[in-house]
């Protein structure tokens, strides 16, 4: 069976090279203002991707730009689901004015790990969702609080996998504030995610092999080299012959 996963790629982030990643990528995660971006780069984004044909979908955070959303905030349930409401609304507003569909959300940094261990959190960034669109796709990491919540209110869940960030034996992402927190090598990165892909399996850094699921496979746009970075994963999967697009709900 031919293997088929998603790109996605965190843009609108003021990294200064999306517009290479909107070429290699099948779905873009869009800042909505609260930890990077603004209107204006909502707008040129949603444009460029409907350009490319690629996927868009809200990328909402906690209210920190002064740490780009990554540092983790005390933060009530009612708060977040109040903060992912505010920010689908503003980003669906733009993407209706621009003749597009958003696809999916994803949360971003701190407010994604929070969700991914908290079931409360999860629950309220679900209910935000759902109250929205709920023919909306989610991207969770497979067996998290976060996707356990889309899936006990219906929404379809795409599990979402890492090509440039290592793992811990418990399957969580290893911190950014430690020195192997990312992983730079695209031919290493390469191998990781066809391994993913064909075995559901990744190894921690503690030589440690964790079970996941890949259907939409990561690469953060901020990451010093994202670009060749991205090139390179995506040329040596159609090498061998995955199948890359964007998930689509059956509506």
């Amino acid at each position: 069976m031919k293997l088929v996963v998603d790109l996605n790629a965190d843009l609108g982030e003021g990294a200064g090279h999306d517009d290479e990643l909107f070429e290699l990528v099948t779905s873009a995660n869009i800042a909505c203002g609260f930890h990077a971006g603004d209107a204006d780069t909502i707008h040129k984004s949603i444009e460029a991707a409907r350009d490319r044909g690629v996927a868009v979908g809200a990328h909402p955070s906690l209210f920190d730009r002064e740490n780009f959303g990554r540092k983790e905030l005390p933060v009530t349930p009612e708060e977040g689901c109040d903060a992912v409401t505010y920010q689908l609304g503003v980003f669906s507003a733009i993407a209706e004015a621009l003749g597009v569909r958003p696809n999916h959300v994803k949360p971003h940094g701190a407010l994604y790990n929070m969700a991914v261990r908290h079931g409360k959190l999860a629950d309220a960034i679900v209910r935000a969702i759902a109250n929205t669109d709920s023919t909306l796709i989610l991207f969770a990491p497979d067996r998290s609080a976060l996707a356990r919540a889309g899936e006990a209110h219906g929404l379809k869940i795409v599990r979402e996998v890492f090509a440039d960030r290592n793992y811990l034996r418990d399957g969580s992402l290893v911190p950014r504030s430690r020195p192997d927190a990312l992983l730079h090598d695209p031919a290493e990165a390469s191998e990781r995610v066809l391994r993913m892909l064909r075995q559901g399996k990744v190894r921690s850094v503690d030589s440690v092999d964790v079970d996941v699921r890949a259907e939409t496979i990561c690469l953060h746009g901020d990451t010093p080299g994202a670009v060749q970075f991205a090139r390179a994963l995506r040329s040596r999967l159609e090498s061998e012959n995955v199948a890359i697009c964007a998930p689509k709900f059956s509506r």
